[in-house]
């Protein structure tokens, strides 16, 4: 294009933005050059620079969708919003932010936060969702990922059964994305995420039992009281199989926070393998990181069960 068109028909401007921001790319594509880029970003000019490379066509304060769509451009072509300003992508507008917007990117990939744009680098990319012309995260990775930067416990609970009460996302699903994540900032969403399934023992138990359902092992039932052949009480194991007397332990490091906690699991522990019980035990970590020594784990330990007499106990009930 001929250098100066544009400023005769401002609509090429215009048309070649997303919302009225664009690329300094973009804008030297169709003959805008630093220099008029410059003079039209000056104090008082037309145009203000809303990011680094990144141009916003008037200048005045900028809106939450300007911003969100600078963070994308600004974080380039694999980006997708999340948090709060994901959310507000998916309809939950009282959750848009006028301070941090965040972005994630793929972990290979280089970009640095800047101004109001926190960027992310994950190996766990979520599916890309289109609302509104912004490319944003799953709306439970939103929620989730919104939840980990709430400082607040009351602000978290908010959110997250706001989120839950419109039908939109289940606690469950909640509970495997809190799972898979990583565990910064994940204190105050596991706790809401517990409360708004009426007390969950674990939030990574959910994902072990999709784990657990890719195993081709026999069905298993979770928490379950054990009794033995005298009714007596023996254990609620995380996970039972009958058929061999195998209980699994999910060992969530929050319930052995003190050395009374830690005494009970190891008392448990003790009186299930007093039995015969076979007990495999996994980390949370594993489940996100190694499901499959996690199923080879189980499968060896169910082979080795059908090796040996079935202990004497039940299920209670």
């Amino acid at each position: 294009m001929r250098r100066g068109t544009w400023a005769h028909d401002h609509t090429l401007v215009a048309q070649a933005s997303t919302n009225g921001v664009i690329t300094v790319g973009q804008l030297a594509a169709i003959g805008v050059g630093d220099g008029a880029v410059g003079r039209r970003c000056a104090p008082g000019g037309p145009w203000q620079r809303l990011l680094p490379g990144i141009v916003l066509l008037h200048n005045s304060i900028p809106s939450n969708r300007e911003r969100s769509v600078g963070a994308i451009l600004y974080a380039r072509d694999h980006a997708v919003l999340t948090a709060h300003a994901g959310l507000a992508a998916h309809g939950f507008a009282r959750w848009s932010s006028t301070g941090t917007v965040d972005v994630l990117i793929p972990h290979d990939e280089r970009r640095s936060s800047t101004s109001f744009v926190a960027v992310e680098r994950t190996r766990r990319m979520p599916a890309v969702v289109a609302r509104g012309g912004l490319r944003t995260a799953t709306l439970v990775r939103c929620a989730v990922d919104a939840g980990r930067r709430t400082t607040k416990l009351d602000g978290c609970r908010s959110l997250l059964a706001e989120v839950v009460q419109r039908g939109d996302v289940s606690v469950e699903e909640l509970a495997i994305e809190l799972a898979e994540s990583t565990t910064r900032g994940t204190a105050l969403p596991r706790r809401v995420i517990e409360e708004l399934g009426g007390g969950a023992h674990s939030v990574a138990e959910l994902l072990a039992q999709r784990v657990y359902s890719t195993s081709g092992l026999p069905p298993m039932v979770f928490n379950r009281p054990i009794e033995d052949s005298n009714g007596n009480f023996v254990a609620c194991p995380d996970g039972w199989l009958d058929d061999v007397g195998l209980a699994w332990e999910i060992d969530s490091l929050q319930h052995h926070l003190t050395v009374q906690d830690h005494e009970k699991t190891i008392l448990r522990r003790a009186r299930m393998q007093k039995l015969g019980i076979i007990v495999v035990e996994t980390l949370p970590n594993q489940l996100r990181t190694n499901p499959r020594l996690v199923i080879s784990d189980l499968t060896a330990n169910y082979r080795l069960g059908t090796q040996r007499p079935r202990p004497d106990v039940r299920l209670s009930g």
